[in-house]
Order: C-alpha cells, then sequence, then structure tokens
C-alpha cells in the first residue's frame, strides 16, 4: 500500500519543477568534449575537488569538468561554502536537488532528495536538517545564490561519436531514482530506458543522485549506457576512502580504472578519486560533530564505506 501521506512529506516530495522529460534533453544545445569528467556528490568535499583537479592535469589532452548536481552538502561554514561553489562555477555544472532548494521560499519539499520508502524516515529528518543549515549559509552569499539558481538541469555533450546526457537524477526528473541499482536491474523498466533513450536521443546516460555507482549496458535500439558515479566526495563501497567520478573520452584514461564499457569507440571509465582522507575527515568534524545530523547519517560511511560492492552485476 502507498502511504501518500510519507510521499508527501518534505524530503520524499518530488517538486513538478523538476520534471523535465527525455525530449528536452534532445533539445538542449550539444557541447564537445574531448575528454569528459561527469562529477555528482561532491558534497563540499574541498579534498576530493583537489584531486579532480591534479586528475584533470595529468591527461594528455584538455578536460571538460560537469558537475552534475550536490556539489554542496557538508560545506556549511562562510568560507568552504563560498571556496566549493566559486571553484566548481568556472566550470560547467548542472544543479542537482541539494542546489535546487537553496534558493527557495518554501521548506516543502526539504532536500529535495524525492527519498523512495526504503530509505528510514530518521536519515530523511535528518537530511532535511542538514540541508535548512546549509541554506542558511547560501542565504549570506546571494550572488552565487543567484548563479546557482540560474543553472540548468541537464546537459548535452558529444564525445567523439557518443552522445552524452548529463543528468542528476534520471531522463525524467532532477531527482528521479530510475537510474539507481535496483532499478536499473529490473526488466519492468526496460520499456522505459528504450523510451528515455530514445526521445533523449542519447547514447550514455551520465548521472548521480542515488549516492550508490553503477555502470550498466543494453541492447536498445543499438548500445545503449547508464553510468552512475555514486559519489565523488565520499567512499563508494565497504572498506573504501576515495570518491568517483565517470571519464568518457575515445582518449584511453591515463588512470587506472574501477570499471569500463567500450561504446562506439568511446571509453565510458568509473574512476576512483583518491582524495586526502585524514584531511576531509578534520573538516568534515569542524561543520559537523559528532551527534550532529550530518554525523548521524554520514560519519561511518565516510569512515569505513556503505555496505555495498563496486559494480555488482545482476
Amino acid at each position: 500500500m502507498i502511504d501518500h501521506a510519507q510521499m508527501n512529506t518534505p524530503g520524499r516530495v518530488c517538486p513538478l519543477r523538476y520534471r523535465y522529460g527525455p525530449r528536452a534533453i534532445a533539445s538542449a544545445a550539444e557541447h564537445r568534449a574531448e575528454i569528459l569528467y561527469v562529477i555528482g556528490g561532491l558534497y563540499g568535499n574541498p579534498q576530493a575537488l583537489d584531486a579532480i583537479d591534479a586528475m584533470a592535469r595529468a591527461e594528455a589532452g584538455p578536460v571538460t569538468l560537469c558537475f552534475n548536481g550536490d556539489f554542496n552538502w557538508f560545506n556549511i561554514d562562510d568560507a568552504g561554502f563560498r571556496a566549493i561553489n566559486e571553484r566548481v562555477l568556472r566550470h560547467d555544472a548542472i544543479c542537482g536537488n541539494v542546489e535546487a532548494e537553496l534558493g527557495t521560499a518554501s521548506d516543502a519539499a526539504g532536500c529535495g532528495c524525492a527519498y523512495p520508502d526504503a530509505v528510514p524516515a530518521a536519515v530523511v529528518e535528518r537530511s532535511n536538517r542538514i540541508h535548512a543549515r546549509l541554506k542558511r549559509t547560501a542565504a549570506q552569499h546571494p550572488e552565487l545564490l543567484a548563479r546557482l539558481d540560474a543553472l540548468p538541469m541537464y546537459a548535452r555533450y558529444r564525445v567523439a561519436a557518443a552522445r552524452v546526457g548529463v543528468v542528476h537524477g534520471d531522463a525524467d526528473s532532477l531527482a528521479g531514482w530510475r537510474f539507481d541499482v535496483a532499478a536499473l536491474d529490473d526488466p519492468a523498466q526496460q520499456a522505459w530506458r528504450a523510451q528515455a533513450f530514445a526521445r533523449a536521443k542519447v547514447d550514455v546516460f551520465a548521472s548521480s543522485h542515488t549516492c550508490l555507482p553503477a555502470m550498466r549496458s543494453y541492447n536498445l535500439d543499438g548500445p545503449k549506457l547508464v553510468a552512475n558515479n555514486g559519489a565523488a566526495g565520499m567512499p563508494n563501497a565497504r572498506g573504501t576512502q576515495f570518491g568517483m567520478l565517470t571519464r568518457i573520452s575515445a582518449i584511453p584514461s591515463p588512470h587506472l580504472h574501477l570499471h569500463s564499457h567500450d561504446l562506439q569507440g568511446v571509453h565510458v571509465d568509473a574512476l576512483a578519486i583518491h582524495y586526502d582522507d585524514p584531511a576531509w575527515r578534520q573538516c568534515f568534524l569542524k561543520n559537523w560533530p559528532e551527534g550532529s545530523p550530518a554525523w548521524l547519517s554520514y560519519f561511518e560511511r565516510i569512515t569505513k564505506g556503505p555496505d555495498y560492492h563496486l559494480f555488482a552485476q545482476p
């Protein structure tokens, strides 16, 4: 039975303004990139951003960095908020639900995550409290807030022969969960996936939002791929201390990949972001000490990683 009251609570709501649909992606301006880094879920981690910059400098060609949302989260201090946003906004970026809710007058959507029923209510409530605290910081930076409000919800790239749609959630919505691991492995979603690729006119969807990585290929009127980078600013598997990004290029990567798929001569790689973990923990704890909402929800993941195995196939 669907709990309609729960679905309408802050943090579980998916606002109508988040919905765009795949045809909007098809009509977006197409940008060319030789090497594309898609970076979702930085979550305010400056050490991860330092590591990403170093990775880009090691490449043999020009790198386009596209931050596909939720680059803010734990950075509730004024200096941290300004530093993350000024650095990210030098590059391509789209908004995630975190950014989409920072400038709103209403708190009806909470953090805007549109969490599914499987996520415990306590986690949703803490996320709303984290976002409310971040929102107070953002209000002190109106010039940055205006730039965040102007960000698009999706982007389109051409990397060699591959057409790439960059989203935060899924092909329909900013906070959609159909590129979550469980949905990607659900055969009942195959018709929706085929329609999404066809209407968006892309070969690759690069996403984030669900906070756990996955890469899945499908034969849908030709080879198609969904690459979800999980989180750039937090560990993505038990026993790890690195974030992840999606690299798309016909040029082979100088970095070892965790998982890879070739599509029309283009390499789609999941790369580890080996940030300075002790420095990141110290930075996190300054804003979110033991017992705080973010500490309760995330510190175990930051120190031990989530209970998840990277790129396990169904």
